[in-house]
C-alpha cells in the first residue's frame, strides 16, 4: 500500500469517526502545542530571579517541569518565594513563545473540522498563558469555546472534561478527545469519553 493511499484511507476513516455531530475536544500542553521546553526556561529564569543561588536545572524532555518538580529542585524554598516564582513563571512565559512548537497533525485535525464541528479547548493551563500560546499560532478563532485551570473551593484537582461536559450540557458520546498526557487520558475515560486520539492524520 503506497504511503498515499493510506493516508486517504486513514482520512476516509477519521471521517467515519467525526460526524456532523461530534464535538471535538484538544488539550493544549503537550498535545496540540510542545510547550514543554518554553515552560522549562519560563521556571529556571524565575528560579534565578527570586533566588540568585545559581542552581543549574538540566532541562528533561521526559517530564514537564512542574510545581512538583520546583519543590523537589528546592525543598527549602519559603512560600513566599514559591508563589513568587509560580507568579514570575507567567511573566517571563511571553520570552520563549518562540521556543514552543506545533503539533501539525493535532492541528490538522482542528484546521479541517473546525469549519464544520463544535470545537472546544479543554487545558490546565491559565487563561493569560493560554490565550497567548494560542494567539501565537493564530489558533484562538478556531476554538468555539475555551475552558482554563479550574480549582475547586478546597483547592483539590477538577476534572477539566467533566467540569466542560457540564457546563456545555453535552452527553459524552458525542465526545472525541485528543489528549496525549495519561492521568488527563484516565480523567477523559471517567467522565465518560470513548474516543481518545483516533486517528491522526
Amino acid at each position: 500500500m503506497t504511503s498515499d493511499l493510506k493516508t486517504m484511507e486513514e482520512k476516509q476513516e477519521l471521517d467515519r469517526i467525526i460526524t456532523m455531530d461530534t464535538i471535538l475536544f484538544f488539550d493544549m500542553d503537550g498535545t496540540l502545542i510542545d510547550t514543554d521546553y518554553a515552560n522549562f526556561l519560563s521556571y529556571k529564569k524565575a528560579i534565578h530571579s527570586v533566588t540568585n543561588n545559581g542552581l543549574e536545572l538540566t532541562y528533561n524532555s521526559l517530564n514537564r517541569f512542574n510545581r512538583s518538580f520546583l519543590k523537589i529542585a528546592l525543598p527549602n524554598l519559603t512560600q513566599v518565594d514559591y508563589e513568587n516564582i509560580i507568579q514570575k513563571k507567567e511573566e517571563y512565559y511571553k520570552d520563549f513563545l518562540s521556543e514552543t512548537k506545533l503539533n501539525q497533525e493535532i492541528a490538522n485535525v482542528l484546521l479541517k473540522y473546525s469549519n464544520t464541528n463544535k470545537t472546544v479547548l479543554v487545558t490546565n493551563c491559565r487563561k493569560d498563558r493560554a490565550l497567548m500560546t494560542l494567539n501565537h499560532f493564530g489558533l484562538t478563532e478556531k476554538f468555539d469555546e475555551i475552558f482554563y485551570r479550574q480549582i475547586s473551593d478546597n483547592n483539590a484537582r477538577i476534572n477539566k472534561f467533566t467540569n466542560a461536559i457540564i457546563k456545555l450540557g453535552i452527553p459524552p458520546k458525542l465526545i472525541v478527545a485528543y489528549e496525549f498526557e495519561e492521568i488527563e487520558i484516565a480523567c477523559a475515560k471517567e467522565a465518560g469519553i470513548e474516543i481518545i486520539n483516533p486517528l491522526i492524520v
